[in-house]
């Protein structure tokens, strides 16, 4: 009997599929909804100092930044949280800068910092406000394992961006999460995890290339010895034993081809 034949555009299509689709793995503590574990976590989420995910997005997010000019140009930040990043950004005088969050409770902790702030409760992917290509840098921190629907949220980024235009990405590594990494904090006696997707970055790599986004770097951190104190200072050495050598954080620079 004849083999089928598979077009390689199926083939494409089945892969992206793969790489797209949430992990069914077991975590170790039952998983909350991004807003409703957030606004949970809000009111301790900047007094966090033994935090290493924050720590090393700090650092990739200061590297990645520091090769995009944004004096006078627009910028998104979606996932912006308490605006962790704002201050960075504020002092290289943007002519404005807008957050998008899905969690009341940490938009609230922001305008306390910046009261004049220009903020929004995301509701699905769709970033109200920004108009086709008017961005020149859209940001996104520790958030893309949070969105339901990576491709609806790409779609939407490179629609505000303009041609020239930059994206930045950090987040969670997928190898990481596939090992059954979580985002945890403490309430009381209470563990809460933050629900996420594992999005191979393989895969969010080719619907960017789809869009018609330039990829400018990749950057990889792996749990190595220098982070063995972080996990002390929780005492969580059994943690940093099984994910030692593993990717724990990525970055990735894009960039929409400017058509001239």
């Amino acid at each position: 009997m004849p083999q089928k034949f598979v077009s390689p555009f199926m083939s494409l299509l089945h892969t992206l599929k793969h790489f797209l689709r949430p992990s069914a793995r077991t975590r170790p503590h039952p998983e909350s909804d991004p807003a409703t574990a957030y606004d949970r976590w809000s009111i301790q989420y900047d007094d966090q100092p033994n935090n290493l995910m924050l720590a090393l997005d700090e650092r990739l997010f200061d590297e990645m930044l520091s090769a995009v000019p944004i004096s006078g140009e627009v910028i998104a930040d979606v996932g912006c949280g308490t605006g962790r990043h704002w201050r960075k950004l504020l002092d290289r005088s943007p002519s404005r800068l807008a957050g998008y969050d899905v969690s009341p409770g940490m938009l609230a902790i922001l305008r306390t910092k910046y009261p004049d702030a220009e903020i929004h409760l995301l509701h699905d992917h769709t970033l109200p406000g920004l108009e086709t290509s008017s961005c020149h840098l859209l940001v996104s921190t520790l958030t893309v394992a949070h969105l339901p629907d990576l491709r609806a949220a790409l779609a939407e980024w490179n629609r505000v961006l303009k041609p020239g235009g930059h994206l930045l990405i950090t987040d969670y590594h997928p190898a990481a999460l596939a090992r059954g990494g979580q985002r945890t904090f403490r309430e009381g006696d209470q563990v809460i995890a933050v629900r996420n997707q594992i999005y191979p970055i393989p895969g969010l790599l080719a619907i960017a290339h789809r869009l018609g986004l330039t990829q400018i770097s990749h950057i990889e951190r792996k749990v190595d010895e220098t982070m063995r104190p972080w996990y002390e200072q929780q005492t969580a050495l059994p943690v940093y034993r099984r994910f030692l050598g593993v990717p724990i954080i990525y970055g990735l620079q894009l960039t929409k081809p400017d058509a001239s």
